[in-house]
């Protein structure tokens, strides 16, 4: 390191003063913002797998008065369907536990299940403290924007944004956030798992020395390729409108999912942020289209190569790829002046001289988000995750704008400079062609 003040310095200084604004706002005018004392009322927008699972985490973390208000989503369908699940129960699956009925702690009559575009709003507006934000991660900058404007408290889903326009909309968005003394987490949930937290402070205090390089993946095998077949022949038999059928299928478009970069690959990319303690410089990518050649995976690649370089010369490897009958693989390493680090979901451990393998409670980190915000809520804390996790974004933003042009770029270019903006020109069901798939070299870095 070339500054006077170490990496590990510069984490730990900063830290401190999180903590003490973190303890000012908590006194400040507005901390004891809706919800604070009471019943918290809570809105959901999206209502698919992952904003269910969000809802019922968010009634069940704390022992906390917590009440679902309102619904909203794009179709009925799915709305409809997450009602019956969280009234009724539904098994465990990767991102929840097992849960039973929770009617009775809901209370969403059919004037509180809205559905179109604007259902965001109606939800927004019907009197809610709070709002969990599942919906494609495109309409996360819109809907975060409307949700902090009224005063509510907020749970969004990663990513933020899928172009770098979005991301800058995000990170005002929860800079006004606090300013009112609101509560915003994050869907990273690493950040609220019990061995990420240790290992990490373990690594902020000095445990692998100064950080040098890293890797991070999110290698796994193909996905959804059924239903997006079935999705696309329903498409091409006239059943569905250009937008509806992105709609539905918006995990294979661009503007939507931000491709599988951002949608999943985020994660890591986040841990890298956290455990650096800085934005990287500069950013340079490959990937492509291996096996999704077929036009119902509409134009998102299968797999990325992306280095990230953060100060000091620290390079981290990320590498994220969905292929058939392909080994598994989400994890993260970092290297060290005297150590190393390596993370997975279940287990974490530190090599080196201050050797450490993590061995403590391991509590749900999807239900841990949600207990860490609500608490913030009543406590008036105004725990605010808005600009981390828009920046961990935008380096899988850049990554695949780098990627997909074949041009290297600053990260600093990407947050200020970039004009890439992937909104179509209405959000109505009608005619939107998609565009073609990126191809380097051809493909314009904007």
């Amino acid at each position: 390191m070339s500054t006077p003040i170490s990496r590990r310095d510069f984490i730990r200084t900063t830290s401190t003063a999180a903590s003490l604004t973190a303890l000012a706002s908590a006194y400040a005018p507005g901390a004891h913002a809706a919800g604070a004392e009471g019943e918290i009322k809570v809105g959901l927008v999206g209502c698919g797998g992952r904003g269910t699972g969000a809802a019922s985490q968010a009634l069940t973390a704390t022992d906390a008065p917590v009440k679902l208000w309102a619904m909203g989503d794009l179709f009925p369908e799915p709305l409809a369907r997450s009602h019956d699940m969280l009234a009724g129960g539904a098994e465990p699956r990767y991102d929840r536990e097992a849960f039973g009925s929770l009617a009775g702690r809901m209370d969403v009559p059919e004037e509180r299940r809205f559905h179109g575009f604007d259902a965001y709003q109606s939800v927004i507006d019907s009197g809610v403290d709070m709002v969990i934000l599942a919906t494609p991660p495109h309409f996360r900058p819109l809907h975060f924007e409307a949700a902090v404007k009224a005063g509510k408290h907020v749970f969004m889903e990663k990513p933020v944004a899928v172009d770098p326009v979005g991301i800058r909309r995000v990170a005002a968005a929860a800079e006004e956030a606090k300013k009112k003394s609101l509560s915003v987490v994050a869907g990273t949930q690493r950040r609220h798992q019990d061995h990420y937290v240790e290992i990490l402070r373990r690594v902020h205090d000095g445990a692998i020395g100064e950080i040098v390089a890293g890797q991070c993946y999110w290698n796994m095998g193909s996905l959804g390729s059924e239903g997006a077949r079935k999705s696309w022949e329903a498409y091409q038999q006239g059943q569905m409108s250009d937008m509806e059928y992105q709609c539905r299928n918006w995990y294979y478009h661009v503007w939507l999912s931000g491709d599988h970069i951002c949608e999943q690959h985020v994660h890591n990319i986040d841990v890298m942020h956290w455990a650096i303690g800085a934005d990287p410089v500069m950013v340079t990518g490959v990937g492509g289209r291996q096996e999704r050649t077929q036009p119902e995976f509409g134009n998102i690649y299968d797999h990325f190569g992306v280095e990230l370089e953060f100060p000091g010369g620290v390079r981290v490897a990320s590498m994220c790829r969905q292929w058939k009958g392909s080994g598994y693989n989400v994890a993260e390493r970092l290297v060290g002046t005297r150590g190393q680090v390596y993370l997975d979901q279940s287990f974490g451990k530190i090599t080196g001289p201050n050797a450490y393998e993590y061995d403590g409670p391991n509590r749900n980190p999807y239900v841990q988000e949600h207990a860490s915000l609500i608490d913030s809520i009543r406590n008036g804390e105004g725990l605010n995750e808005g600009v981390q996790v828009a920046h961990s974004t935008l380096s899988a933003i850049a990554g695949r704008m780098a990627a997909y042009t074949g041009r290297a770029m600053k990260w600093e270019w990407a947050l200020r400079g970039s004009t890439l903006d992937l909104t179509p020109p209405e959000y109505a069901f009608g005619d939107l062609p998609a565009a073609p798939p990126a191809v380097p070299g051809v493909t314009k870095l904007v």
